[in-house]
């Protein structure tokens, strides 16, 4: 059964206000006897980290990394959202929150969405005064472009280094409270369990990756901001690293794990070269604001781009859309792309592509606006293809970006663990079934910045004149004794092939059967694949090395064998919910036109997963959606 997610009552507009002056608070002096551990430092977590030791609190912040700014916030490139309407062309919160609702195809709470609409007027304000560089414009104005699902500009971006920008602005703000000694930085180490005693998360067990040390950190409260799991596909626009591990093992000791199938295929990556690659590369969604997608009409053409005329070029989404045109949100124009190069339409060597088309941008703005925009971006592409985008269109198809799913949590950010929160895409709380474009960088800093330390208090304040658990404590003994005999256990399997092979495997398994499509017939062929390979995994998986130094191979083998049950489980989550909604699409579910078509009379709800043991199905607990502000209704970007 499901805790009460604590969404306040009263207006829609007034719930964050009043519920900040509601919960509990810790004063100055007393946040200095609290302890708060940190797992992640990307955009949720360190910006989380940087505030937590600004109000005073004892933090310790946890990353794999050999140092904060490689977290793979800094991947993101287009913008970040907010309701400033600098424009004045109708946006608000309120339509901000309605966009974020609709294109999340109606399946997240309102109150967390309504509140991360709010304070996205805030986090600009914020990144501004930490220097953060946004694109201005001539008169020194802060510029605003369009991303997907959207009719307004609201989008904030600094070329295509937005993310980055955005991360350095939270690590010096993180490194800040470092220097002062309010924040403990531990870098190359990995957290690999959560302790719980008495219903609470009382610490973590991590491993130093350059030594193979296991140790032991106790606290008040754990922040997981490790991310999302979208690497469970092997070929994605993730950093190689990316993994679920850390709000796995959180659900194995209780934390529900909330619409696993919820996952984002992002419309414009960089088409994959041939079957030996290991890394796709994202092309921003920004780039849809000038160039225009088509595919030539003619099935077996054989000219360059520039040599099609106009009259024999499919641009699918402007005809298909003519409202939103090729700004419709993601889950609609990969779906769209994945149709045209299914009939047989796809373009470049390997016919799996479409094209996006700068052409007609640089005749109306001229060369030099164009690279002032995106220069950056174009500079990539050249380098990766050898094709000059300026002169000819980008080849561009759908890729593993973002999940939607991640840990269950209430309107504090808290998981089904008291004491454990989780923040940013770790999370599952606010973008439904499909992620609207630079919402993630929204999420991440509004939870970190304006949210986690609100509430945390509320959990902490009760808690004033207890110490954190003593390591010594049989529960950390036993914790630390578990991560030792699982490391060992890979090392001793010394069987015939790599962890890479094992994940390779199972990210074509996860991508033929629970990708862009699904089907109940491929699910079950999935659960029965994903089951055969882990199998055979914990049979011949060979890693090489020792655990008294580096070791990428024992890294790996831990991650891809939380990769295994998580693949399990997001066939099952994807079973259960026969509707379509946002990017979870199911074949038998799909309105003439070919959308998504949802089932809101039994999928109105939020799946909760509760893990009962290895080998065994989770249970499934069921919140359910309320929509006292937005009518539910088929959605159109038509």
């Amino acid at each position: 059964m499901l805790p009460d997610s604590h969404v306040p009552g009263g207006p829609l507009a007034d719930q964050w206000d009043n519920h900040r002056f509601d919960i509990k608070l810790v004063n100055p002096a007393n946040k200095r006897k609290f302890k708060i551990l940190v797992v992640g430092t990307g955009l949720a977590g360190a910006s989380a980290a940087a505030t937590f030791g600004e109000l005073g609190y004892d933090v310790e912040a946890f990353t794999y990394h050999d140092s904060p700014r490689r977290a793979h916030s800094i991947a993101a490139q287009g913008g970040i959202n907010a309701a400033k309407n600098y424009r004045s062309d109708g946006d608000s919160i309120f339509r901000l929150f309605y966009d974020t609702i609709k294109g999340g195809d109606y399946r997240s709470r309102e109150a967390n969405v309504y509140r991360l609409a709010q304070v996205s007027v805030d986090i600009i304000d914020q990144m501004v005064a930490q220097g953060v560089p946004f694109a201005r414009e001539y008169g020194g104005l802060l510029a605003n472009r369009s991303f997907g699902g959207a009719q307004v500009s609201r989008t904030f971006y600094a070329r295509g280094q937005t993310g980055q920008q955005l991360l350095l602005g939270a690590y010096q703000q993180m490194m800040g409270q470092v220097a002062t000694g309010k924040v403990k930085l531990h870098t190359e180490t990995e957290m690999l369990d959560l302790v719980v005693k008495d219903g609470a998360a009382r610490g973590i067990i991590c491993r130093d990756l350059t030594t193979g040390e296991i140790s032991s950190h106790s606290g008040h409260a754990v922040v997981l901001a490790t991310g999302g799991y979208g690497n469970v596909f092997y070929l994605s626009t993730n950093a190689m690293a990316c993994n679920v591990t850390a709000i796995w093992r959180a659900h194995r000791k209780g934390a529900y794990f909330a619409n696993p199938c919820y996952t984002q295929i992002h419309p414009t990556c960089i088409p994959a070269s041939d079957e030996f690659q290991s890394k796709l590369t994202l092309m921003s969604e920004s780039l849809r604001n000038d160039g225009r997608i088509w595919v030539p009409r003619n099935h077996d053409e054989t000219r360059r781009a520039r040599d099609i005329p106009e009259a024999e070029r499919f641009y699918y989404l402007e005809e298909k859309y003519p409202s939103f045109g090729n700004l419709v949100p993601r889950d609609v124009a990969s779906r769209n792309a994945k149709t045209v190069v299914d009939q047989g339409l796809g373009v470049g060597p390997l016919k799996n592509g479409v094209y996006l088309d700068f052409a007609d941008a640089i005749n109306r703005d001229g060369r030099q606006a164009i690279e002032e925009r995106y220069g950056n971006l174009f500079d990539m592409y050249e380098r990766i293809t050898g094709e000059d985008p300026y002169s000819t269109p980008m080849r561009i198809y759908p890729a593993t970006h973002y999940t939607m799913g991640g840990l269950w949590v209430d309107y504090n950010l808290q998981t089904t663990i008291p004491g454990l929160f989780c923040a940013g895409e770790a999370n599952f709380s606010d973008h439904g079934a499909n992620r609207l474009g630079a919402s993630a960088l929204m999420q991440g800093l509004a939870d970190g910045y304006f949210v986690l330390p609100y509430t945390i208090g509320n959990y902490l304040a009760p808690l004033l004149g207890e110490d954190p658990l003593s390591i010594d404590d049989p529960a950390f003994i036993e914790g630390e004794a578990g991560v030792q005999g699982r490391v060992q256990q890979f090392l001793s399997i010394g069987g015939s092939r790599s962890p890479e092979y094992f994940h390779r495997e199972l990210g074509k398994i996860i991508w033929e059967h629970i990708g862009m499509e699904r089907n109940a017939e491929g699910l079950e062929k999935a659960i029965g694949e994903i089951q055969a390979l882990r199998g055979e995994f914990w049979k011949d998986v060979r890693v090489l090395g020792n655990n008294e130094s580096l070791n990428s191979s024992l890294e790996k083998a831990g991650r891809i064998a939380d990769f295994f049950e998580l693949g399990e489980l997001m066939a099952r989550d994807a079973l259960d919910r026969t509707e379509s909604c946002g990017g979870h699409f199911r074949a038998e579910s799909q309105t003439p036109e070919g959308e998504a078509k949802r089932d809101d009379e039994n999928f109105a709800h939020v799946s909760a997963w509760e893990w009962n043991g290895p080998d065994t199905p989770q249970t499934k607990h069921r919140e359910e959606l309320e929509f006292n502000e937005v009518e539910l209704t088929q959605r159109s970007y038509k």
